[in-house]
């Protein structure tokens, strides 16, 4: 029971971080997890089974509280799915132990990527810009898939970089994140089955309780301190990863 109320804490706050910024659930718990020993295949699949029941609570919230771009929600998620599912099953066929300081290198390049953007001064214009959706959907999609997250950073931070206004990216990028979850967690079912089921009831219910708080956060906290913060701990927790590995 103790072990089931740590993993709901990290749910909890992963997903308050998620629902406001558009990023940080799945490369929050995938480095707690690959730090705790767990293969990237174990990882990617538990948090992705822990993401179904997050990103639907989430996806319901971001549209009760009018942050969604039906046309930008859309165009994410045919591709996402496509792109989620061929992730999966490079991930289920590719060696585990090899591929675990690969893994940690990406989480720790996209906790980075995360840090800098909090030190760009300049805002993009509150436009909604749609150019190449089909490719960065895909993309993202894969990249989330094999390093259990990074749909957030990649797709969210992209957009946004490009123009989009802040609330409806992050809110459509949310809601589309449920199917893209859900495409890559059943690839696991089919492919490996899946295990664990402590951890993901842990992650799944604390990210359910903080969805709505996410989705209100994104209206009204700013983001600067939460990407600060999120970006820290993923650094932190990929590099010492990577030490684990290397001695």
């Amino acid at each position: 029971m103790e072990e089931m109320f740590y993993y709901i804490c990290v749910g909890f706050l992963a997903q308050v971080v998620d629902g406001a910024l558009g990023m940080g659930y799945g490369i929050s718990a995938s480095s707690l997890l690959l730090s705790r020993g767990l293969s990237p295949a174990i990882v990617s699949a538990t948090v992705h089974a822990s993401e179904v029941f997050t990103t639907g609570a989430s996806s319901i919230s971001h549209h009760y509280f009018g942050n969604v771009n039906r046309r930008l929600f859309w165009s994410l998620v045919v591709p996402g799915v496509f792109g989620a599912v061929v992730g999966s099953y490079v991930l289920v066929n590719l060696p585990g132990e090899r591929l675990k300081p690969v893994i940690a290198i990406y989480l720790l390049l996209m906790g980075a990527f995360i840090i800098i953007r909090v030190f760009r001064t300049k805002p993009p214009p509150p436009t909604m810009v749609g150019k190449h959706l089909t490719s960065l959907g895909f993309f993202g999609a894969f990249i989330d898939a094999i390093g259990g997250g990074g749909w957030g950073p990649v797709v969210a931070s992209t957009l946004i970089a490009r123009g989009n206004h802040v609330r409806l990216t992050v809110g459509s990028v949310n809601a589309a994140e449920f199917f893209v979850t859900l495409a890559a967690s059943l690839t696991f079912v089919v492919t490996m089955g899946l295990k664990h089921w402590p951890i993901i009831a842990g992650l799944a219910i604390g990210g359910a309780i903080a969805a709505p708080i996410g989705a209100y956060a994104c209206r009204k906290i700013p983001h600067r301190p939460f990407m600060f913060a999120v970006g820290t701990l993923v650094v932190f927790l990929s590099a010492y990863t990577l030490l684990k590995v290397f001695m």
